[in-house]
């Protein structure tokens, strides 16, 4: 058996949770909502009359689903390899999917992909130029 790629892990929840932020936003528009209106009513002219929020999680979900597929134009780019851009960008696009109140579930996913990551960097894995292909060895003639 082989060992766990936590960084491909990562990529499918971070893909999964991408895609329910994209729904959860095109959902925002029709039923505006801040999860927090329970504590305090400031934040609601953040989803109405203008749906700023909205549009923060759609394009936050885009980008990260066209960073983790990834499209051809990014795949094999400085910013598709690197854990440390992921790592720092994430927490945003937590913060921006906790906020609406269709987006909670994917930014408990977000986090759970966030804590992968960071446990693939503290391991000291690589992600590959070419995606979803592993690192070479560099071992003596083992295939």
């Amino acid at each position: 058996m082989g060992r766990l790629i936590k960084n491909h892990w990562a990529r499918l929840i971070i893909l999964t949770a991408s895609a329910y932020q994209v729904a959860a936003a095109i959902e925002g528009f029709f039923w505006p909502k801040i999860f927090w209106d329970f504590l305090t009513l400031t934040l609601d002219r953040a989803v109405k009359p203008f749906p700023i929020l909205q549009i923060i999680n759609l394009v936050f979900g885009v980008v990260l689903f066209a960073m983790e597929w990834p499209l051809p134009l990014l795949a094999g780019s400085s910013v598709h390899r690197s854990l440390e851009f992921r790592l720092a960008f994430l927490p945003l696009t937590t913060l921006a999917a906790a906020l609406i109140y269709q987006g909670t579930n994917a930014a408990i996913y977000y986090f759970i992909g966030l804590l992968v990551y960071f446990w693939a960097y503290s391991e000291g894995e690589i992600i590959c130029a070419k995606p979803w292909t592993l690192p070479n060895r560099g071992g003596r003639g083992r295939a």
